[in-house]
């Protein structure tokens, strides 16, 4: 857990900068999140038709003492309309990296979608070298399902990747 204040709000205007900057520069997305260049202006304009909390997609901005620290994702999955689930997922500016900044993020999205959705299963998944990711995943109470083999092309090479899952019925730490 992160020792300071972490929170999570919509993202705002003043945030899409540095959210925009951040999703197009591959050193500020690291090794496990760079997958080339994208349309820089994606997220803004889908800021400006829904906030970020569209339908099938919420993207809330992690913050401790009110400095944007990066954001949380959650996007809705299943085929069938009657058994929904939400793939989550983090992603943090460097230097909010490895002080429980996002650990402490999903944990307070896990407990927003228990809370306001009747979701009964959430998923994550990460490369299987992604070994701070699979911490944090797990300190959340999420459990590694399995390997996925292949599911993801980046850097020239098809990855593998480990799937966690968390039910809402499954007793997570404290």
């Amino acid at each position: 857990m992160s020792e300071e204040p972490v929170s999570l709000r919509p993202i705002t205007e003043a945030d899409l900068p540095i959210l925009c900057g951040m999703l197009n520069d591959p050193e500020a997305l690291g090794e496990f999140q760079w997958f080339g260049w994208r349309d820089p202006d994606r997220f803004r304009r889908r800021w400006a038709e829904h906030g970020l909390l569209g339908e099938e997609q919420w993207i809330l901005a992690v913050v401790v003492r009110d400095e944007f620290c990066g954001f949380v994702a959650a996007s809705r999955k299943g085929m069938l309309p009657t058994a929904p689930y939400w793939s989550i997922g983090a992603q943090l500016l460097p230097q909010a990296r490895g002080r429980g900044i996002g650990t402490e993020g999903q944990r307070l999205l896990v407990d927003y979608l228990f809370a306001h959705t009747p979701v009964m299963r959430l998923e994550a998944d990460t490369e299987v070298t992604n070994y701070a990711e699979q911490r944090a995943l797990e300190k959340c109470g999420f459990i590694r399902e399995g390997v996925q083999r292949a599911k993801t092309f980046r850097d020239g090479e098809w990855r593998d990747v480990v799937l966690y899952s968390l039910l809402r019925t499954d007793v997570r730490p404290a």
